[in-house]
């Protein structure tokens, strides 16, 4: 919980579900130097929300026999929680708390949920986190594909971020009737407010004319997102508006950034790079004329919610996207303003240039309206407390 995703990604959840009126248990892997550093802040903020926290330390080496450590301490305090507090119901997050919901659920009977975020054990793949032609890596990439169906057939609810990736696990054989729910990872939409006055400090900070229009990028550049594409394409707005500016707001390295502008001569001016922290990211996103993300559309990125993409969309501001990532083509089409971007060729970006010019004259508030639908923490609360009362009336 000492990471961002858990502040971002978990917490707001359940201190939503904790004012619903569920009494909640939070057992979480937490990094030594992160936990030294932010444990009290953690701890004060789950206990104003009613949450009793029991962080376990996470290990990174040695590889493989690491995790073996943790997923054991993990079931020995998973055991004494369901034991000492009289738990009905476990919440498991990703494959690897699921080893321990179902080993729970084998010592005592209670039913778990797999909330699956995505397919993870492609997804270590997709990303060149696992090699297939290591033997140990094939081992356990295979050993989580079996555990991945016997998830999905003992949990008692399943949880996905995309529709994408229900609709492909109930295209698998014995699985065609698994129920499963969606929720995207949400927002904080009242966060993600075009503010035009704040944003003109940063206009002059990174000298940024009226005139100039601006493309941005949001969040880190790497692993799943296509800095060499997204180039491409600035180069293609280029031509249409010489004047455009693309503005990475990121805590990535400027350098990495501008030397592989450089190389696809694009010059130094019209890059600008800027780290933000979370009360300046929708000040300075405010002054985007349009925003652009390009994931790989691998398959494990079936299962992939971008949340930058409801983040941009509650502020209004038309999006450049590609298709095969989640569910991100049928959202665009219910109502976000954007292009989406089919190929990664000259053609395709031309193309997208020009339907840019038609979106930008739309009204942003269908867009906003769409962020709300598809987005909002209030809506995936209730998505998630909906689940948890259904599996207590079969209790």
């Amino acid at each position: 919980m000492t990471d961002p995703l858990g502040q971002s990604q978990v917490i707001p959840y359940l201190s939503g579900l904790s004012a619903m009126g569920h009494q909640i248990w939070l057992l979480s892997c937490e990094k030594p130097e992160r936990y030294s550093k932010d444990k009290e802040l953690i701890q004060k903020l789950l206990a104003s929300s009613g949450i009793t926290w029991v962080p376990v330390p996470y290990t990174a080496t040695p590889p493989v026999i690491s995790t073996i450590g943790d997923i054991r301490r993990m079931r020995r305090e998973a055991l004494k929680c369901v034991a000492e507090n009289k738990i009905d119901l476990l919440h498991c997050r990703s494959y690897i708390s699921a080893l321990c919901g179902m080993y729970v659920k084998r010592k005592t009977g209670k039913p778990w949920i797999f909330d699956m975020r995505g397919f993870w054990a492609d997804e270590r793949v997709d990303g060149n986190i696992w090699n297939l032609s290591n033997p140990l890596y094939r081992f356990i990439y295979d050993y989580f594909k079996r555990k991945e169906k016997q998830y999905l057939s003992d949990a008692a609810g399943v949880v996905s971020l995309t529709s994408n990736a229900a609709r492909e696990i109930n295209s698998w054989k014995g699985f065609e009737n698994t129920p499963i729910t969606v929720i995207p990872c949400c927002a904080d939409l009242d966060h993600f407010q075009k503010d035009i006055t704040a944003a003109q400090k940063f206009r002059k900070e990174l000298k940024i004319a009226e005139n100039n229009f601006v493309l941005s990028y949001l969040g880190s550049v790497g692993t799943w997102y296509m800095l060499d594409e997204m180039l491409h394409f600035f180069m293609h707005l280029l031509k249409s508006r010489p004047n455009s500016i693309f503005l990475f707001i990121t805590g990535d390295e400027p350098e990495m950034i501008l030397n592989k502008a450089h190389e696809k001569g694009i010059p130094a001016s019209s890059i600008r790079v800027r780290k933000a922290s979370r009360k300046e990211v929708p000040q300075i996103a405010s002054l985007s004329d349009a925003s652009v993300f390009f994931i790989k559309p691998v398959f494990s990125k079936k299962a992939s919610s971008p949340t930058k993409m409801g983040e941009l969309m509650s502020m209004g501001i038309p999006l450049v996207c590609n298709a095969g990532v989640g569910d991100v083509e049928e959202i665009l089409l219910d109502g976000g303003n954007g292009v989406l971007v089919k190929d990664f060729n000259d053609e395709s970006y031309s193309r997208a240039v020009k339907e840019l010019d038609k979106v930008l004259n739309l009204d942003p508030a269908s867009e906003m309206a769409c962020a709300q639908k598809y987005y909002s923490l209030s809506n995936g609360v209730k998505a998630y407390n909906k689940l948890y009362n259904r599996i207590a009336q079969s209790l």
